[in-house]
Parts: C-alpha cells; structure tokens; sequence
C-alpha cells in the first residue's frame, strides 16, 4: 500500500493547534508549511512525496493509511513533535 501526504511538524501542540485554526480558516497549507514546519520537507510546502506503509512511524502511519483522505489531521504525536497531516491519495 502506498500514499502521499503533506505535514507541518513543529515542537509543540499548542503551535500545532494555532497552525490547526489557521487552516481551518483557509490558509493555504504550503505557504503555513514553509514558515512554521521544523521538517526538511517544508521547502516543499510540507510534501512528503510518496511512500509505503510502514516506512513512517506509526502514529503517522496510522492517519495515513486509515483516515479520510484530504483533511487536515493532528495535532498527531511523534517522537519528532507534533504533526499536522494531510493526506492526497493512498492505494
């Protein structure tokens, strides 16, 4: 099975959670990504390309491969903080 999302990682959930309002308002994820995001991804806008299950931690598996597609899902938990996740496609 394979997917391909985007997420903003940062250290703390109450940021997650302010990033969170700020998309919910309609702020455009890429540009939100690039400024707060701690990931090496964020000069993508947050684009993690594709990748197969397993290959991310399982908290971030988990919403991946089993949540509705193109929503924004977090603050989700990690070793690395606290992600906002937003899945395109799996198969």
């Amino acid at each position: 099975m394979k997917a391909a999302a985007i997420h903003i990682l940062v250290k703390t959930k109450p940021e997650a959670e302010k990033i969170l309002k700020q998309l919910e308002k309609g702020e455009d994820f890429a540009k939100l990504a690039k400024k707060h995001s701690i990931c090496p991804s964020a000069k993508r806008g947050g684009d993690l390309g594709e990748f197969r299950k397993g290959k991310m931690v399982k908290a971030f598996d988990d919403v991946v491969f089993k949540k509705p597609l193109l929503k924004v899902h977090g603050p989700v938990k990690t070793k690395f903080g606290y992600h906002l996740i937003k899945t395109i496609y799996r198969d």
